[in-house]
């Protein structure tokens, strides 16, 4: 079985299904709305449980009725979680779902800004258990880095999903511990430049990127499906092609595969694969956990040949 350490958020999403955007100063009547289990984090973690792995989780909640049912939903799933539980409170996010299926989140941290360095230490043997280190950008910077230093000291493989994405390049010293990178078009534009991208510049940011992170950058593209740049190769990965009820989880899910698919030693064009089919699932469906596939939603991925890798060759 691969295992995979997990460092990163949970929160609640409070889910407004509507016609469309407001505009400022408007005040809009939804159309539905429903709380649902949050965070990249936890999301991911419950996709890599779900699809087969091992999974440790080192995240933060508060001590409230949010946080506890994180810790419920933890264990219902199978995830081995580690859990600071805060003074602050267990964060939340609002997100506004049209009718498309495309999606607005605003997110405030809570608890998650107290889970520091000093909890990935204690976290050490977990990670140091596992094939792969997964980590984001919801926890505190330092910590994220921390996790990544931590796995690299001991040989582990390293998955940052840069989201959400800061609005300055990334340090140096973070995306050097980086061996994947899972950026949306979204935040590679935040990543590599204030303007944004045209679909003609996904490929050269996506290059300029991984140039900088030594590794492999996976950009994930909707319904264009992902584009893997590994060793200065850009190989484009088809989407699944399915009728889209949510995008919410499809970056979670994504991620979650991909890493299941690394730690279980396949190269990077393979994991997107995937990953993609993942990612086509989980927009099938309302939500973010409920849309989260099993291994019997994807029963093609082909089985560990390998020992996971840091970095492969594109194919």
């Amino acid at each position: 079985m691969t295992r995979i350490a997990v460092v990163g958020g949970y929160g609640v999403g409070l889910v407004f299904r509507v016609p469309r955007v407001p505009r400022a100063g408007e005040t809009l009547v939804g159309e539905e709305f429903c709380i649902d289990h949050g965070g990249k984090g936890s999301n991911q973690a419950v996709g890599m449980a779900r699809l087969g792995a091992q999974v440790a989780l080192l995240a933060a909640v508060g001590d409230d009725e949010f946080g506890r049912g994180a810790q419920e939903l933890w264990r219902r799933e199978g995830v081995r979680a580690t859990a600071l539980v805060a003074a602050a409170p267990t964060m939340a996010g609002a997100i506004l779902v049209e009718p498309t299926g495309e999606n607005r989140i605003v997110i405030v941290p809570g608890a998650l800004a107290e889970l520091r360095p000093a909890h990935v230490r204690g976290f050490a043997a977990e990670i140091a258990a596992a094939d792969v280190c997964v980590t984001g950008l919801e926890i505190p910077l330092e910590t994220a880095v921390e996790a990544l230093r931590v796995a690299r000291e001991h040989g582990v493989a390293t998955v940052l999903n840069p989201a959400p994405a800061p609005d300055r390049p990334l340090a140096p010293e973070l995306l050097a511990l980086a061996d994947h990178l899972t950026p949306n078009i979204t935040e590679l534009a935040r990543l590599t430049g204030p303007d944004g991208l045209e679909a003609a510049a996904v490929e050269q940011a996506a290059r300029a990127l991984a140039e900088r992170s030594g590794g492999v950058v996976t950009v994930t593209r909707g319904a264009a499906g992902a584009l893997v740049m590994s060793h200065g190769v850009a190989v484009p990965v088809a989407a699944a092609r399915v009728a889209v009820v949510d995008t919410t989880g499809a970056g979670d899910a994504f991620t979650a595969a991909y890493a299941v698919a690394i730690a279980g030693g396949h190269g990077p064009v393979v994991a997107a694969g995937f990953a993609c089919r993942a990612a086509g699932h989980a927009v099938r469906f309302a939500g973010v956990v409920p849309a989260l596939p099993r291994q019997r939603d994807l029963p093609d991925l082909p089985p560990p040949a390998r020992a996971a890798i840091p970095t492969t060759s594109p194919a």
